[in-house]
């Protein structure tokens, strides 16, 4: 590599490292890479004398943010149910959204509302900069958030359940807010943002196929041309590239989130947003980023094997 080659790597590292402790809280800045991966695992449910959980006294502290590359709180992620799974049992949707809105009472102290769509709940932040920094760290946590103006949207439905589905939305925005409320500086607050790049449900996959197929296929393309293989572990509304391990997805998360793009990980899999309704335009800027960040890795660490099948799926 020549020297000039290597300056402007050395250059876009550094603006790199200082995009990434702009966005991370203090606590994390300048020793992120020490932030470990691997969860320790989860606390159980505390009930009180009425038989409800105890949502206010189940947990004294917060692992990790997942956006500073800590262990997300869920292992795989969890989406909204389709419009068609909400109509079917209204009376459960109804006792679900009712205990999130109890939980997160207990906990966050933010106001729940409707949800835009069948198959979400609504947050209302303060401004733009809470509900969009807020949006970047749940997704990062493997739970699904979108925004709607100052209204943060999570998912909610039938199925969901007070030990595993609710828990992980409750829990997901607890800790998220937790490092937006007390580790993030005035500063940091002013300056979150992020892009109009949400990941397609099911249903909106299903209700525009060609511009959603012509979204996965640009990403897919930007997967392969990095050398790295599509993960095997699907999900709609999200392209996985699988990296050689935890250390690297995280590396490459942080350098995508910076761009305020949503990003999260299962394991050592990267996954990327699809978008249902994108312009190629916006498909190409998720690709872009993602080969951006793939191009710095390599840069910072020249001599680190490529990936190599490990015989697990």
């Amino acid at each position: 590599m020549s020297a000039t080659r290597r300056g402007d790597h050395g250059a876009a590292l550094a603006a790199l490292d200082a995009k990434i402790n702009a966005l991370l809280p203090p606590r994390y800045q300048h020793c992120y890479s020490d932030v470990p991966p691997v969860s320790m695992g989860s606390a159980g449910l505390i009930y009180g004398p009425d038989g409800k959980v105890a949502w206010d006294r189940i947990w004294t502290s917060f692992c990790d943010l997942a956006l500073a590359g800590g262990p997300p709180h869920r292992g795989k992620f969890l989406g909204p149910p389709p419009a068609a799974e909400v109509a079917a049992d209204p009376d459960r949707h109804r006792a679900a959204v009712a205990e999130i809105d109890r939980a997160i009472g207990l906990t966050s102290g933010y106001v729940v509302e409707d949800g835009y769509a069948p198959g979400w709940v609504g947050i209302r932040c303060r401004d733009l900069a809470e509900a969009a920094w807020l949006q970047l760290a749940v997704n990062a946590e493997n739970v699904a958030a979108r925004r709607r103006g100052t209204i943060l949207q999570l998912p909610a439905g039938p199925a969901f359940r007070p030990e595993k589905e609710i828990k992980n939305v409750v829990v997901a925005l607890a800790k998220a807010s937790h490092y937006w409320e007390d580790h993030l500086s005035s500063d940091q607050q002013s300056l979150a943002s992020a892009e109009d790049l949400e990941p397609a449900t099911s249903d909106e996959a299903s209700s525009a196929p060609d511009t959603y197929r012509a979204a996965l296929a640009a990403l897919e393309s930007a997967v392969r041309a990095a050398g790295l293989p599509l993960s095997p572990h699907p999900h709609v509304g999200w392209i996985g590239a699988q990296t050689a391990d935890e250390e690297e997805a995280v590396w490459l998360l942080r350098a995508i989130l910076v761009e305020r793009i949503p990003v999260r990980r299962e394991e050592s899999h990267l996954f990327l947003p699809v978008g249902a309704t994108w312009s190629p335009e916006q498909a190409a800027e998720v690709g872009h980023a993602f080969r951006r960040a793939w191009d710095l890795r390599r840069a910072a660490f020249p001599h680190r094997p490529a990936w190599r099948p490990s015989g697990r799926a």
